[in-house]
């Protein structure tokens, strides 16, 4: 055998070995059950498998959300998203963060959905805009993967993700949570063709949220018009229209997406499988507590509405119910 040949059968074999020890969590993955323990599936895919993927996944859900007029009108008016942009990326991975990584039912993953209930208590939102941005958590991730990453999710994982997420939207109070990862996507479908529409307010978050992508890396290196035609290039034609963005090119959409494949080809191939979990709390763009935090410190607060504290509200006009977090409390810390 040739010199070149026994190169490349070693190589070959290379490849192989690696292909095979990528897929050793998945292994791991499908011994879980998705019914009673899905958190430890969707840890598995947040800071194992996928950990890029399902931030952008997760990240990209959000921004979807802001093309409905009610939701992204009010974040407008809290003037978080535009003004400070880069805290309110922070929080809400922090917040969701704490669920993932100790556990959606444990006294920390606990705090974090608390302080999000606290949050959206100061405002009137309706159930329907609750469900779909629950929804969106459930589907953005399973197609994103799906199109991009290094293999597809298998239908065990998907039924863990969405239990998992049925499961916070349970702790959030939502009402009329769907039980399949099929009504997720229905419900999902049906209420973009029905909400979706231009308003200038949900623009000015859109645009804000995409300048602050421009801060990350890789895109930091690129021209900011380059890093928002690549974003455009990731929409689909419903979220372009809402926004009223330009409609990108054919050659544009095929270098993008064609290169987040060849990224995951190339995990795939060449890349060991990561061994430690990577929480969003370590990641390079969570940078604005540099001295730690505390979750119940985390988000907005409204005026004179101290939320952390269980006993009743003495504050006049505070609008988070105050006898809710109290039994919520009790049952964290097992009183």
């Amino acid at each position: 055998m040739s010199t070149a040949s026994t190169l490349a059968t070693r190589a070959k074999h290379a490849v192989q070995n690696r292909v095979a020890q990528r897929y050793h969590l998945r292994g791991d993955i499908d011994r879980v059950d998705a019914d009673n323990d899905p958190t430890a599936i969707s840890r598995a895919l947040a800071t194992q498998e996928f950990p890029w993927g399902i931030t952008q996944a997760l990240s990209f859900a959000l921004f979807r959300t802001y093309a409905v007029p009610s939701i992204g009108d009010l974040l407008y008016k809290t003037s978080q998203f535009t003004e400070s942009t880069q805290k309110r990326y922070d929080d809400t991975v922090l917040l969701l963060d704490a669920p993932i990584e100790h556990g959606v039912d444990s006294p920390l993953g606990r705090a974090g959905i608390r302080r999000i209930n606290q949050m959206h208590g100061m405002y009137d939102i309706p159930n329907s805009d609750f469900l779909y941005v629950l929804s969106t958590f459930v589907v953005c991730p399973v197609e994103w993967v799906n199109a991009y990453e290094w293999r597809k999710l298998t239908n065990h994982e998907i039924r863990g993700l969405t239990n998992y997420y049925r499961r916070v939207g349970q702790l959030m109070g939502i009402k009329d949570i769907p039980e399949t990862y099929e009504g997720f996507k229905q419900f999902y479908e049906d209420y973009e063709t029905a909400n979706f529409a231009f308003s200038p307010d949900a623009l000015a978050v859109a645009d804000s949220t995409l300048d602050l992508l421009g801060t990350f890396m890789p895109y930091k290196l690129l021209p900011r018009a380059v890093v928002r035609r690549m974003s455009f290039a990731l929409m689909d034609d419903r979220l372009l229209t809402a926004f009223r963005y330009p409609k990108p090119t054919l050659v544009e959409r095929i270098l993008v997406r064609g290169g987040l494949k060849a990224r995951g080809l190339a995990i795939r191939l060449f890349f060991p499988p990561r061994t430690e979990p990577l929480f969003g709390r370590q990641t390079k763009q969570v940078r604005s507590y540099p001295n730690g935090y505390r979750l119940e410190e985390l988000g907005t607060f409204g005026p004179g509405c101290p939320a952390p504290k269980v006993e009743k509200a003495s504050a006049a006009g505070c609008p988070v119910p105050h006898e809710l977090l109290t039994e919520d409390a009790q049952q964290v810390t097992g009183s």
